[in-house]
């Protein structure tokens, strides 16, 4: 079996060391220690290619956006931090067949090149691997992808399609959905506010359970109303693993900032 990694994590920029203060680390301490024991796991299981699915790349109405860049890199600038960076170099090889299948099996993909040097990573992207101490040179390659505004099915059918490529792939390839639950934990009227518990607390409920069917079936409004940004991802990352023995680990789940972050960790059982 070449997948060997699967994990769900969040993206705050506010829980990396230089961006956010020592205050806001205590107060996101569940999150942090949890990433710090999913780099362990990640580290355990020596990848050579990270996919990660993040929901800040540049999102198409109707494909599956993957990046068709060598060079990848990342800062976080924006949040006050340009002296951190994260950088890597995609497999293009991996690449090219995830696009060349989803076409061949009409799932809209986009390998995506804008005839630039670099393709710059966004904070979904550099979180995760900040703490995959994918810093600078990373001894894995890193495969960015976006989800789509296409249908429920088609996500989940886009991460089957996905682990029929890497299941024959020689190398050992690793999975992470980036994404955070509920923005209006505490940011919303009350019946978004209500919403967003209520979503958050039935999607790690249905995650711990191995209810992925149940998560492809959630009320629109609901999930609107909640305000997510991981939902998509999870979808690709349950269709990915769909054909396998797997346990998930709900390694924290938080709402410090009024947003929902949730790490999980995949078991595979023989």
């Amino acid at each position: 079996m070449s997948l060997n990694f699967a994990a769900i994590s969040p993206h705050p920029p506010i829980i990396i060391p230089g961006v956010g203060n020592n205050e806001d680390l205590q107060q996101a301490a569940l999150t942090v220690q949890a990433m710090k024991r999913m780099a362990f796991a990640f580290q355990k299981a020596e990848i050579d290619t990270l996919i990660i699915i993040s929901p800040h790349m540049l999102i198409y109405p109707d494909k599956f956006n993957i990046c068709g860049m060598k060079k990848l890199f990342g800062s976080f600038a924006n949040t006050g931090a340009p002296d951190i960076m994260v950088e890597g170099n995609n497999n293009l090889d991996l690449a090219y067949e995830i696009d060349k299948h989803g076409n061949l099996e009409d799932i809209k993909t986009l390998l995506y090149n804008n005839d630039g040097e670099f393709f710059e990573l966004d904070h979904g992207t550099m979180v995760p691997l900040f703490y995959l101490n994918a810093l600078k040179e990373s001894s894995f390659k890193i495969i960015p992808i976006a989800y789509s505004n296409l249908s429920r099915a088609a996500h989940f059918s886009f991460g089957q399609m996905i682990y029929e490529i890497i299941k024959n792939y020689p190398g050992r390839v690793g999975v992470i959905a980036s994404g955070d639950l509920s923005h209006r934990l505490n940011h919303g009227n009350y019946e978004e506010t209500k919403a967003g518990e209520n979503f958050d607390k039935k999607i790690v409920s249905d995650l711990q359970e191995g209810n992925a069917k149940d998560l492809l079936y959630y009320d629109e409004e609901f999930v609107e109303l909640a305000g997510e940004c991981g939902y998509r991802s999870i979808l690709i990352l349950l269709g990915i693993l769909s054909e396998l023995n797997s346990t998930p680990e709900i390694l924290s789940y938080e709402g410090p900032f009024g947003v929902g972050y949730l790490v999980a960790n995949y078991k595979f059982n023989n």
